[in-house]
């Protein structure tokens, strides 16, 4: 018999909000398990054991790292992905990809999703590394190889605390301060020269820039954009994004769509997935259709 849902959260969140959540969960009528992180990739854990525990509902109470730990913990179980649906509750920096399906910023209104929510089922790819860093790992939103997953790298994260998004503005710096390595992206027939790859499920990156202006999470594609050179105006066009989005333009890039590519590189390339680092190059990218079932607000 399956149980109802539970909340993987991290108590030592910033602010009042882990105090807010266990208030809130304490109130309801329904049984919401509240399961606590302890630490770096405790939070994979405890999804896995959810799935097995039998909770069809997880919710992921954090950012976009969060919410990729849970996603690759319910993927870690079998037919996890069959048996769990994903909430998300947005309690980290950035909240990309609960910004995507409409979830609120603010938490009380974001609470409602315990109790007035729908079901749908969206896109799931993931990357396939070997290598040193060998296994599949699956993303919701999006991934980066190059300049962008480098940066990523080298965020520190108390400025993170301090200043938010705009922190991995100043790692962005940091890295276009270090040499630069090309690699190569394999898709169909074509081979394509870059410096940056970014791979979108969703039309946000980094916030709400809509980069993916195309995407679509339930078209069994992959959103690719692909800068053959990262220099100071690339970087300035991601920084009047971060500002607003209307101010974001297009530049040399390549937009593709596809349902996978190979990426392969001569020199160290990191890849991020939802933000967090999750690898180096080689790696193969793939995307299940209509494969995770997620809740999003009843007004999405």
């Amino acid at each position: 018999m399956s149980k109802r849902g539970c909340i993987i959260f991290n108590p030592a969140a910033r602010g009042e909000r882990a105090k807010v959540l266990q208030s809130h969960v304490s109130g309801l009528k329904e049984n919401w398990e509240l399961m606590r992180t302890t630490g770096p990739n405790a939070a994979r854990a405890l999804a896995c054991e959810a799935v097995q525990s039998g909770y069809e509902t997880v919710f992921a109470a954090g950012g976009d790292g969060t919410v990729n730990e849970v996603l690759n913990g319910i993927g870690d179980a079998s037919q996890g992905f069959e048996r769990t649906r994903l909430g998300v509750l947005p309690f980290g920096t950035v909240n990309v990809f609960a910004r995507e399906i409409g979830v609120p910023m603010r938490l009380d209104r974001a609470l409602r999703l315990l109790t007035e929510h729908r079901e749908i089922t969206i896109d799931l790819p993931s990357m396939k590394f070997q290598g040193e860093t060998a296994g599949e790992r699956f993303f919701i939103q999006m991934a980066g190889a190059g300049w962008d997953a480098r940066a990523v790298e080298l965020a520190d994260w108390n400025l993170k605390k301090r200043i938010g998004q705009f922190a991995y503005v100043v790692s962005g710096l940091k890295a276009l301060r270090e040499p630069r390595t090309s690699f190569q992206l394999t898709i169909e027939s074509r081979c394509l020269t870059a410096q940056l790859v970014l791979v979108g499920n969703g039309r946000f990156y980094g916030g709400q820039i809509p980069i993916f202006s195309k995407a679509n999470q339930q078209d069994g594609l992959l959103d690719v954009c692909v800068f053959p050179r990262i220099n100071w105006f690339v970087l300035a066009r991601y920084v009047l994004g971060f500002l607003h989005p209307k101010l974001m333009s297009r530049g040399s890039e390549s937009y593709l769509q596809t349902r996978g590519f190979t990426l392969a590189s001569d020199s160290r390339t990191p890849v991020e997935l939802d933000g967090e680092y999750a690898g180096c190059l080689p790696a193969e990218c793939r995307i299940r259709p209509k494969a995770l079932r997620i809740l999003t607000p009843l007004t999405i």
